[in-house]
């Protein structure tokens, strides 16, 4: 179910950067997983980024060192900046939360319960 308000995504030059929003409603408590999925059209949708309550972060290999997921606790609120961009980041992007115990890479849809309603990420040459 959608319940996650995302933001941030859009059209952009490769080597470019973006960074997408993500707010948790105050009604959803105790999901201390945060998580970053994206799904290019054909595909699977895959793990990109996952946060256990500041503990712990885990990347995929795809975007290790260039995307960077963060969350401030004060306002209920994830972020994943995305710099150097390349064309095969190109893909829906859907943000997600559950428990501690979905926070194992790798990240499992299936695991999470509130969902982001998604946002289009398109990265041009």
């Amino acid at each position: 179910q959608v319940h996650l308000v995302e933001s941030g995504g859009g059209s952009v030059q490769a080597g470019g950067s973006l960074r997408l929003s993500c707010a948790v409603p105050g009604y959803i408590r105790g999901m201390n997983c945060m998580a970053w999925f994206r799904q290019a059209p054909g595909k699977e949708r895959e793990g990109v980024a996952v946060n256990n309550f500041g503990l712990a972060t885990y990347y995929a290999d795809s975007v290790r060192g260039r995307f960077i997921n963060y969350r401030d606790n004060a306002e209920n609120t994830f972020y994943l900046q995305m710099n150097r961009l390349k064309l095969e980041d190109t893909a829906m992007y859907y943000c997600a939360a559950a428990n501690s115990g979905a926070c194992n890479w790798p990240v499992a849809p299936a695991d999470f319960g509130y969902w982001g309603q998604g946002t289009q990420v398109t990265v041009s040459s």
